[in-house]
C-alpha cells in the first residue's frame, strides 16, 4: 500500500512497503539499491560507540539499534526486484547469495583504508556476465557527504553505478535517505524511490529538493548504453 507519495522534479518518492509497492509499478530500466543486510547494525556498533548515537575513535557513528536491520528482506522481495528491471545492482549482494544466482560482475567500493573498522570494502551483485569493477574512494572523504542514515552510501558511488545501467528510469526500493535519487538528479535521470520509514522518507524528500535547487546539479547526461567486452 502506498502511504504517501511525493513528486519532486523527475523523481517519484513513495512511502510504503517495497514488496507491495513494486507490484503496482511499471517496469523500469534498472535498479540500484542497498537493502538491509540483517546483521543487526546497532548491535555490531555497541562497544565501538555508546550504542545510542555516539561515535568511536574511527568516526563510526551509532544510530541506536535500527529495527529494520534485524532481518533480511525475504526472497519474494528479491524476486520482484529481478522482475521489474532488466539490470539490477544490489549492494550487500554477498549477504544474499542464497537468493541471487551466480554472476560474473561484482562492483566493489574500495574504501581506501585497511583494518579501520568493519569492512575495508563493500560488494554489489550485478546481473550481468561482464568483468568485475572497482571504485576507489576514501571513506574519510565519503563522510563529507553529510551522513544522515547509518548505512548511507556516497553520492559519487551511486553516480558510478548509474554508468552500468541502460538509459531510463532507475528504481531504489530501499531508498533510505535518498542517495540514489540524488545521483539520478545530478545525472538527469528519472527516479523512483521507496522506503518504509517515514522519517527517512522525509529526509530523502528534503535531500532531493535541495539537489534540484542547486544551480550546478547536472554533472552529466543520461548514459547511452554501450557495448563492453567480457574481460
Amino acid at each position: 500500500m502506498i502511504e504517501r507519495e511525493e513528486i519532486i522534479g523527475n523523481c517519484r518518492l513513495i512511502l510504503g512497503d517495497c514488496l507491495t509497492v513494486m507490484r503496482q509499478l511499471p517496469n523500469v530500466a534498472g535498479v540500484v539499491t542497498d537493502p538491509p543486510y540483517g546483521i543487526n547494525y546497532g548491535g555490531l556498533l555497541k562497544g565501538k560507540g555508546d550504542g545510542a548515537g555516539g561515535s568511536d575513535k574511527n568516526g563510526w557513528k551509532s544510530y541506536g539499534a535500527p529495527a529494520w536491520d534485524q532481518e533480511r528482506p525475504d526472497r519474494r522481495t528479491f524476486d520482484e526486484i529481478r522482475k521489474i528491471a532488466p539490470r539490477q545492482i544490489i549492494w550487500g549482494g554477498n549477504y544474499f547469495t542464497d537468493y541471487l544466482p551466480p554472476t560474473m560482475r561484482w562492483l566493489v567500493w574500495d574504501k581506501g583504508q585497511r583494518d579501520f573498522s568493519l569492512a575495508d570494502c563493500e560488494f554489489a551483485w550485478v546481473n550481468e556476465n561482464r568483468a568485475a569493477r572497482i571504485f576507489t574512494y576514501p571513506r574519510a572523504k565519503a563522510l563529507q557527504d553529510g551522513k544522515v542514515h547509518p548505512t548511507q552510501k556516497l553520492v559519487e558511488l551511486m553516480v558510478w553505478c548509474l554508468k552500468f545501467l541502460p538509459a531510463g528510469t532507475v528504481l531504489d526500493p530501499f531508498m533510505g535517505s535518498g542517495t540514489t535519487g540524488v545521483a539520478c538528479v545530478k545525472q538527469g535521470r528519472p527516479f523512483i524511490g521507496i522506503d518504509i520509514d517515514a522519517g527517512y522518507f522525509q529526509l530523502a524528500c528534503d535531500r532531493i529538493r535541495k539537489t534540484y535547487a542547486q544551480p550546478d546539479m547536472f554533472v552529466g547526461r543520461p548514459p547511452v548504453p554501450r557495448q563492453e567486452t567480457l574481460f
